[in-house]
């Protein structure tokens, strides 16, 4: 029976979600991933990362990839360079990509080997500006941030699904369905209470696979909604 994976934010660490994948998981072209957003930032190869995940894609693998705030926030400033003759971008988009570069928009130029974002490859800008926001499975719903409960129709509420942090969950609201989403950093005990326990309305399976040096952190995770099993693979690219 095909398998379906959830792979939380991997932040440009490429040799450790390469690892999750081919050397814990193991996946067959019957099988299905989904990666919840935030590739780039922090770590050193955000585009390895990319090349990764479109490298599966091509290779026919049935990977579904959304977007998550830092891919907005990229194609954001990669718009904004490509525009900045506009007065606008001189004060607060300089504030922004100073933003960008303090939450790891630095390594991302680096792994690109370019000095600014508007001279990223536009087929990088695209891929990352045509990610979908979210995913309805028969028990789940898979986005990167959460969901406005408080609109009558969570699902139009775009900035909530990949930059909210705090939210009340209504299940009734989509179908009874649990959320399973990253962009919050939570320790290993929290992300197995929660897989573990049905009464939780949510899994939050980011890790934070940055920090390192905090106990209970820094690794990469898979879930297995099947099964729900939780494989790690801790950091290698540190």
């Amino acid at each position: 029976m095909p398998k379906r994976w959830v792979i939380p934010d991997i932040h440009g660490y490429v040799k450790t979600v390469t690892s999750l994948v081919k050397d814990l998981i193991r996946p067959t072209r019957y099988d299905e991933i989904y990666f919840l957003g935030d590739y780039v930032d922090r770590g050193p190869d955000s585009k390895g990362v990319i090349d990764f995940i479109r490298a599966l894609q091509q290779d026919e693998y049935n990977v579904t990839a959304l977007k998550g705030n830092h891919e907005d926030f990229m194609v954001e400033l990669y718009d904004a360079e490509k525009q900045s003759i506009n007065p606008w971008w001189h004060n607060f988009g300089n504030k922004k990509h100073k933003a960008w570069l303090d939450i790891g928009g630095k390594q991302t130029l680096t792994s690109f080997g370019v000095q600014h974002v508007r001279d990223v490859p536009a087929d990088y800008i695209e891929w990352m500006r045509n990610l979908t926001y979210y995913v309805e499975l028969e028990h789940f719903v898979l986005v990167h941030a959460g969901l406005n409960f408080r609109n009558e129709n969570p699902y139009e509420d775009i900035q909530s699904m990949l930059w909210l942090r705090e939210y009340e969950i209504k299940p009734e609201k989509i179908g009874g369905r649990r959320i399973i989403h990253g962009h919050v950093p939570v320790n290993m005990e929290l992300i197995t209470q929660a897989i573990s326990n049905k009464f939780y309305k949510f899994i939050d399976l980011d890790n934070g696979p940055y920090l390192t040096g905090k106990d209970g952190f820094g690794n990469l995770v898979a879930l297995e909604l099947g099964s729900m099993e939780m494989v790690i693979q801790y950091n290698l690219d540190l």
